[in-house]
């Protein structure tokens, strides 16, 4: 599957600091240690609608860290999947009277789209599930055979995974059972099917269905993957075991993740005899709301990047409205919210066109210091607020150099292009 074209990324002066992010299967802010190539898997959109700012902010987040790393002298190996065959995908085709293949690549394009305009840097590896599913058929195959999943009795041809099988279940999220069945339940799980052997068990292939797609599948039978070996394939299959990052929003940790990481160990130990975690560390975006609710589709109360682009919206003042807030806050969209945005956009930009500006060494160390732990974007907008205001005062130690500096640092650690720079 294609990718999207990458911006140009300016070099800066120096090396940055070591990335800390928060590790939510830990609890806490860890320091992430990848060798020469960092390793970072993050769950794609099921494309049957445009992208929203929910989608915006957890790329966004995750393209700081690949350009913390990237400052930091790494190469960044980065899998972005895309789950393009699922039930919303399907019910939207459905409701629409549209192929679900056309519907599919259509919002993945307008994704492309919005991703290029927000300046988000491309995954090397962008993978469909559809194109995944003779690997996956393999690794049910092996689980199958291994006695780690079972194919219910009830004549469908539907596969779990046996969680009791899985020592390491619940390690990610460190949830309760019942805060399990809760998020399983509310978040596309089947807790109360008759003959599974335990309510938590995952699907991992579902039968075919009338008037549903369907490809060969284990065991003989026909029908499509469930959603999380999806993404475990995917991972062992491009990342590997034991990548750096394993990335996505807060709503997640249970069960996406949870169970991704269940099924690519299992295979995993079943392959090298060896028990190693999915990922080194598992960050989680939080959520975008609109007028005091969560964003959603259910609640259709979702704001388009597409639809705001066509209104003549800067991209670069979507970014920044978006960076202005610590990516682990849930937080509100608001119209306010972008108008500071774009008046803060007018006036970095006012800066950098100068000639001269305030110096520019403690803003790039600032941006480091502040991006690399945690990624404290309000932090380093409050730097370059800072740096513009002095710099328009027209400061009595001005360089000549500084706008440059500072414009390259702003692109290449915020990701925020401010065009012509002094």
């Amino acid at each position: 599957m294609l990718s999207w074209p990458a911006p140009l990324l300016p070099t800066l002066p120096g090396t940055g600091p070591v990335l800390k992010v928060h590790d939510t299967a830990r609890g806490e802010v860890v320091a992430t240690s990848p060798g020469p190539t960092a390793r970072m898997y993050v769950c794609g959109i099921t494309p049957y609608d445009a992208t929203h700012l929910g989608h915006a902010a957890t790329y966004l987040a995750f393209d700081l860290i690949n350009r913390m790393w990237r400052d930091a002298g790494h190469a960044v190996h980065y899998v972005q999947n895309v789950t393009d065959i699922d039930d919303p995908l399907l019910e939207r085709a459905d409701r629409d009277h549209e192929d679900w293949i056309v519907l599919g690549m259509r919002e993945t394009a307008l994704f492309r789209e919005d991703m290029t305009a927000l300046r988000v840097l491309p995954p090397e590896d962008y993978v469909g599930a559809v194109e995944s599913i003779p690997r996956i058929v393999v690794h049910i195959e092996a689980l199958l055979d291994e006695g780690l999943a079972y194919v219910l009795e009830d004549g469908t041809g539907d596969i779990y995974h046996d969680v009791a099988r899985a020592p390491g279940f619940g390690g990610e999220s460190g949830y309760d059972e019942t805060t399990m069945l809760r998020f399983f339940a509310e978040r596309g799980g089947d807790p109360e099917r008759p003959g599974k052997r335990q309510p938590l068990d995952p699907m991992l292939w579902r039968g075919r269905r009338p008037g549903e797609p369907s490809w060969p599948g284990p065991r003989g039978t026909e029908g499509r993957p469930g959603w999380h070996i999806e993404c475990a394939t995917i991972a062992l299959n491009t990342s590997g075991m034991g990548f750096d990052v394993q990335g996505g929003g807060s709503d997640l940790v249970f069960p996406h993740h949870e169970y991704s990481a269940v099924h690519a160990e299992a295979l995993n130990a079943m392959a090298t005899g060896e028990e190693r975690p999915f990922a080194r560390a598992y960050v989680h975006a939080a959520m975008i709301g609109l007028d005091g609710e969560k964003m959603s589709k259910s609640r259709g109360n979702l704001v388009f990047v597409s639809r705001l682009r066509g209104e003549g919206v800067d991209p670069m003042a979507i970014r920044l409205a978006l960076l202005s807030g610590h990516y682990r806050t849930d937080r509100a969209w608001t119209a306010e919210l972008l108008r500071t945005a774009e008046e803060r956009l007018a006036t970095w930009r006012r800066a950098a066109a100068l000639d001269a500006g305030a110096p520019a060494a403690p803003v790039l160390q600032g941006l480091r210091e502040r991006l690399a732990h945690d990624l404290d974007s309000p932090g380093a907008v409050a730097l370059v607020d800072a740096w513009a205001a002095e710099t328009l005062a027209g400061p009595a130690d001005a360089e000549e150099e500084a706008p440059r500096i500072v414009c390259d640092a702003v692109d290449a650690l915020l990701g925020v292009a401010l065009g012509d720079c002094g």
